[in-house]
């Protein structure tokens, strides 16, 4: 198996040239190489995080895809050995878009008859990495105040497996978000209030026009019987002056 070429020869910045598209006619190479990265989201989120620590870079360069995978491996290990699962929120903030490319020569005997030297001096595609320039974010890593010293361990872990100097920052999580959310809540409650208010209303209104409706039935079914009375007591006085 070849030995892989060390990271010198792709650390500075470039334009990619290497544009990688569905359509066979927009695209610059034939394929693309597979992300060495595993996962991105590590860890669990959770509210009561008190502090969030960063990785910065601190000068303009390119990461190989198997650097980036080994930084977050040597983290995750070290946070889930001395802090415990669940108990963090790890994030890489980079992706490997650009394509890499060698032209390789050839050596040993009768290497002039087969390589063609700069004529066509493209390359194929041998790797992935993500184009960093100086102050971006590597890695973001949410902690509790009790492991703030083991977060600052495992992102100095990071540092020597990325090919640039980095910087670690550290800042206090303020509680926005449950604020917000409280107030969400109770807004909620109020409109919740609000319309529990307005059915009784309705529904003694409801109650209301159903008395209403009923006592005017009885005075109609009242109003009746006393016609009827009055029409029995008119026949009976017809029928005794009759008899008289």
């Amino acid at each position: 198996m070849v030995k892989k070429r060390k990271f010198v020869a792709y650390r500075n910045l470039e334009r990619p040239y290497t544009r990688f598209s569905k359509f066979k006619n927009q695209s610059f190479v034939r394929a693309r190489p597979v992300s060495r990265v595993v996962r991105y989201d590590m860890g669990k989120d959770r509210d009561r995080y008190t502090h969030r620590l960063k990785l910065l870079a601190k000068a303009s360069i390119q990461i190989r895809d198997n650097a980036i995978e080994s930084a977050r491996l040597t983290t995750n290990r070290y946070l889930e050995k001395y802090v415990g699962k669940g108990m963090y929120k790890l994030k890489l903030l980079l992706y490997p878009h650009h394509i890499l490319r060698e032209n390789p020569l050839a050596s040993g005997a009768g290497a002039d008859r087969m390589s063609t030297g700069m004529k066509a001096s493209f390359g194929k595609p041998i790797g992935v990495a993500a184009q960093i320039k100086k102050g971006k974010i590597l890695m973001s890593l949410e902690v509790d105040a009790v492991n703030l010293e083991h977060g600052k361990i495992a992102l100095n872990r990071a540092k020597y497996k990325v090919p640039c100097s980095c910087q670690i920052v550290i800042e206090e999580i303020k509680k926005v978000k449950k604020v917000a959310t409280k107030k969400v809540e109770e807004k909620k409650e109020e409109v919740k209030t609000e319309t529990k208010v307005e059915e009784i209303k309705k529904e003694e209104v409801t109650k209301k026009e159903e008395v209403k409706t009923e006592t005017k039935v009885e005075e109609i079914k009242k109003e009746e019987v006393t016609k009827k009375e009055e029409v029995k007591t008119e026949t009976k006085v017809e029928e005794i002056k009759k008899e008289e």
